[in-house]
């Protein structure tokens, strides 16, 4: 909190102008907008946020609390704000329109983790969540039925604290569990937390593969998944302040984990925390704003391009080659399909993630 309350104190301008790097406005593209939760007023208001691609606001709808993962329906306008963990709430809300349509409240003895996604067909959206008194991981099933929300399952048995979900190809879930129980956000069994990327079957919740690191310390919380089934999660490391070891995994079933490229000293530069992930067929990207900075890989080599600095890096999406990113501080980097960035100023803070529609 204290870094972020630092970081918006200074002008996000001028950070972007110091680096050389300063824009006005983004590049013109057919059709499309960003949506994020974003954090204003010095912390006091909590928004949902639609930007569009020429850096106008589209709109923005109150939240209750401070908003973390989007979830974006696959054919309708439609998507679902999560709170960050432990969160209380799920927002449903119509981003063609900019209309709130429901925020539902986390069940008793429950609390959000901060991420969800979609079925396929849109008719179910799964999320993570957990048990407020073990952290016992739990996957909230909800029904879609017209524009409301309503809870018909929950999934267990896979570990403590899972963090983002998403869908693969197969229909299938994959998710990052974190291992870790918390009261609030102290994390509690540090000593003893289980990792894992864990694989499940979606319409039963039975694991069909789960897979951890040789260091336990590596809490695996954020994913991207590409069209072929390639995953690649993104970790928070809870080890000696001194140890910097690779941040980013890829995994296909049935195999290993295998870590990106990198040396010690560039994994320094992260500060132990990756948030978001996008992935092209030819690039990784992946933000973090402890590190104020984002990476680069080579997709097909795994091998590091380039960590740039980005002030609060937060979210990332990947569209027709193309790389977004965003930061709390108002930037927007633009990586095309050479990995060559562009960088855009826009006077709306962005926070955490974000999914890019259209």
């Amino acid at each position: 909190m204290q870094r972020r309350q630092f970081l918006k104190g200074l002008s996000a301008a001028g950070v972007l102008c110091s680096l050389g790097l300063a824009g006005c406005t983004l590049p013109q593209r057919k059709r499309g907008y960003l949506v994020g939760g974003g954090r204003r007023d010095g912390g006091h208001r909590y928004v949902v946020q639609a930007l569009n691609l020429d850096g106008s606001l589209r709109f923005e709808l109150p939240l209750p609390d401070r908003g973390h993962g989007m979830a974006a329906h696959p054919t309708r306008p439609l998507a679902v704000c999560h709170a960050r963990r432990p969160g209380g709430y799920l927002a449903l809300f119509n981003h063609e329109q900019g209309r709130l349509l429901q925020v539902r409240e986390a069940d008793h003895e429950r609390h959000y983790y901060g991420h969800g996604v979609f079925s396929a067909d849109g008719r179910l959206l799964y999320t993570t969540e957990g048990v407020r008194s073990s952290s016992e991981g739990v996957i909230g099933v909800y029904a879609l039925e017209g524009e409301r929300l309503t809870k018909i399952n929950e999934f267990t048995g896979f570990g403590l604290g899972p963090h983002e979900i998403c869908r693969l190809p197969d229909g299938n879930l994959v998710v990052g569990v974190g291992g870790v129980h918390t009261q609030g956000r102290e994390p509690l069994n540090l000593d003893t937390m289980q990792p894992s990327l864990s694989y499940l079957d979606a319409g039963t919740g039975r694991v069909l593969e789960q897979r951890g690191l040789a260091d336990r310390h590596l809490s695996i919380r954020h994913l991207a998944v590409t069209a072929d089934g390639e995953v690649f999660t993104g970790q928070q490391y809870r080890g000696s302040p001194d140890d910097y070891p690779p941040l980013i995994v890829r995994h296909r079933r049935g195999r290993e984990l295998a870590p990106l490229g990198g040396e010690p000293l560039d994994w320094a530069r992260f500060n132990h925390y990756i948030a978001s992930i996008a992935v092209t067929d030819d690039y990784i990207a992946a933000t973090s704003p402890p590190g104020n900075c984002y990476g680069l890989w080579h997709r097909p080599s795994g091998e590091l391009i380039r960590i740039a600095p980005l002030p609060d890096a937060s979210g990332a999406s990947a569209d027709q080659g193309h790389i977004w990113l965003g930061s709390g501080q108002g930037g927007i980097s633009r990586l095309d399909i050479q990995g060559e960035e562009t960088r855009f100023y826009s006077p709306w803070q962005w926070d955490n993630h974000w999914s890019l529609i259209g």
